[in-house]
């Protein structure tokens, strides 16, 4: 979050943009996401603020073109520590639909305080639960997907605990809901650890009938990964 002249990290997200297990396949506009991201340590976390993030917010400031709102920068983890790929002036998606839940406080409070100048007065606040988010996608995205496709038991999905489920491409058709995009719906799942969210999450993903959608099954491969690697040392 940037108001001109002050930035504050609001969180970290790991997303999965290419459309098939193992991060295979074309990219995508992202599949899953967990949030936080363990990868972007406590000792990296500061080099992302002070030597990419708060040099850009002075440098606009500085060029008389000051920046107030969300800068989502997407970075790559190098032997050098993190570099930028890129800027984008808006929430990550679907690493927003992973955030969101985690927000505590007076969000729309803090967003105002951006929008006035007074960010250096507050600090967002957040849980320390993780979040884990899985895209419910129409079959032939990230092509041409299939539209119209009825979408049922939402409301079962989110009777698993902890479960928010997001939606993107869907539409009303009467009485029903439809699907009317590539990426319909944002499953997420927050729990005390990312093991659990994740293991609620997938169940909450496979209560929804939507049968011309699909979903990754491993989405936080990486982390899982991760933790099985220290299980064996």
């Amino acid at each position: 979050l940037v108001d001109g002249t002050t930035a504050v990290a609001l969180a970290s997200a790991q997303d999965h943009k290419r459309v098939g297990e193992g991060d295979t396949g074309p990219n995508t506009g992202g599949m899953g996401a967990y949030t936080p991201a363990p990868v972007l340590t406590s000792e990296l976390e500061p080099r992302r603020m002070e030597e990419i993030v708060v040099p850009t917010a002075r440098a606009m400031a500085e060029a008389g073109t000051p920046f107030s709102g969300v800068l989502y920068a997407g970075l790559m983890l190098t032997s050098d520590g993190p570099k930028l790929i890129e800027y984008n002036v808006r929430f990550g998606d679907p690493e927003c639909e992973a955030i969101m839940p985690r927000i505590e406080g007076d969000f729309a409070e803090l967003l105002h305080s951006v929008a006035t100048g007074r960010l250096a007065e507050v600090r967002p606040e957040l849980s320390p639960q993780s979040a884990v988010t899985v895209i419910v996608a129409a079959h032939g995205y990230p092509g041409t997907p299939k539209g119209g496709g009825l979408i049922r038991e939402i409301e079962a999905a989110e009777q698993v605990p902890g479960v928010t489920v997001f939606h993107a491409g869907t539409a009303r058709s009467g009485d029903s809901l439809i699907a009317k995009g590539g990426r319909v719906l944002a499953v997420t799942a927050v729990a005390d650890t990312f093991a659990n969210a994740r293991a609620r999450a997938y169940p909450a993903v496979d209560q929804i009938d939507f049968a011309d959608g699909f979903h990754r099954k491993d989405i936080g491969w990486r982390e899982l990964e991760r933790a099985d690697a220290m299980v064996g040392q």
